[in-house]
């Protein structure tokens, strides 16, 4: 009873992690917010911060919410066991601390602990009803994103079958990590609580959602939260599995809509000409990469294009200064939400354009996201 008490006081706590924004609070929800809130609780079993920051733009809350579930939380083809380790690693290579923490607590609590990428899996068995080939194997391949270029897709461990669920939670995850590393702080803990206390709350909130993960989630509930749209063709990959190409589709067309809202355009296009030039490695540490880039820009859109470029590129890098710089042009809260948004999912859907390879026919084995 204590636990199932403790989990929506931590839920409400949830939102003290929140920054930059004032997060919309359960019992101020109306509308659009409201009913994501319902099905967010229902469903993954906890208001879990990383979609609840996305509040101050309700149709990005609902695009975000969308991706979620019907990619991640219903099991069409892939088990949820390999989702997780799917999602840890990609935190892991995104630094993204409190993703990391939250899915190596949900893969540890499903049963099998997550390992870095490379390491050896202990008696590499398949998942029963899940992915051909070890959660492992799966997670070491949509983390090698610069050799998905050569490859061309052709080397997955697991069914093409599988692909709208493997490469659309990369992509899910690559986005969540980009949004969480600028708008939450870097544990799941209320700011202020001891970090020894972050292994309980885990243990509690891991079980919950877990509880709920072991249910039954009928695909496509979340659809109509969304006007319908048609994928753009660098999401081929999800043409397989209905529900995911619907809610891919309705999610990039609000995400698209607040980007044009909130980022200049002459940001958008900077930002979509490096990502199509991009290999998927690492930003050097060097700033030369960024100033460069931006010092192109007028001077009144260069804090949007800072802002947007490190999004895309190097999330954990967003700093206090570069927030402020942002909110100096006149930024609202949705604004920022808008923002961190748009460029996450551009540089997510050009990471699952290089995971998926070329569609059949495509005479090089990668594709631009963006045309």
């Amino acid at each position: 009873m204590a636990k199932k008490l403790l989990v929506p006081v931590l839920g409400t706590l949830g939102f003290t992690q929140i920054r930059h924004v004032a997060p919309v609070r359960r019992g101020a929800a109306r509308g659009l917010v409201a009913e994501v809130y319902r099905q967010l609780e229902r469903d993954f079993g906890v208001l879990a911060p990383p979609v609840a920051l996305h509040a101050p733009a309700p149709e990005v809350l609902a695009a975000c919410w969308l991706m979620l579930r019907e990619t991640v939380i219903v099991e069409s083809t892939v088990d949820r066991l390999t989702k997780e380790t799917v999602a840890a690693a990609v935190s892991r290579a995104n630094t993204c601390p409190y993703c990391i923490t939250v899915h190596e607590e949900m893969s540890q609590t499903l049963g099998r602990p997550a390992r870095p990428p490379g390491a050896a899996p202990a008696g590499a068995k398949p998942v029963p009803g899940g992915s051909a080939g070890h959660p492992r194997a799966v997670a070491d391949w949509v983390t090698a994103v610069p050799d998905r270029v050569a490859a061309g897709g052709r080397d997955r461990p697991f069914p093409s079958s599988h692909t709208p669920e493997v490469v659309g939670g990369a992509v899910l995850m690559h986005y969540l990590n980009r949004v969480v590393n600028v708008l939450l702080y870097d544990i799941p803990l209320p700011p202020g609580v001891p970090r020894m206390a972050l292994g309980p709350v885990m243990k509690v909130l891991g079980r919950q959602i877990v509880g709920q993960a072991r249910g039954s989630h009928a695909p496509g509930r979340s659809l109509d939260l969304l006007p319908a749209a048609e994928p753009p063709a660098d999401l081929w990959w999800t043409a397989t599995n209905p529900n995911v190409a619907a809610a891919f589709g309705a999610a990039v067309a609000a995400v698209e809509a607040a980007g044009a809202r909130s980022v200049p355009a002459p940001v958008r296009e900077l930002v979509l000409r490096e990502l199509d030039a991009w290999d998927g490695t690492a930003r050097p540490l060097d700033p030369s990469w960024l100033s460069g880039p931006v010092s192109g820009l007028a001077a009144a859109d260069r804090p949007a294009g800072r802002l947007a470029m490190l999004v895309a590129f190097a999330a954990y890098r967003v700093d206090q200064p570069t927030v402020d710089a942002f909110r100096r042009t006149g930024a609202t809260d949705a604004d920022l939400v808008g923002l961190c948004a748009w460029a996450a999912l551009a540089a997510s859907r050009q990471i699952g354009a290089r995971l998926a390879g070329p569609r059949d026919g495509a005479e090089s084995p990668g594709e631009p996201a963006h045309y």
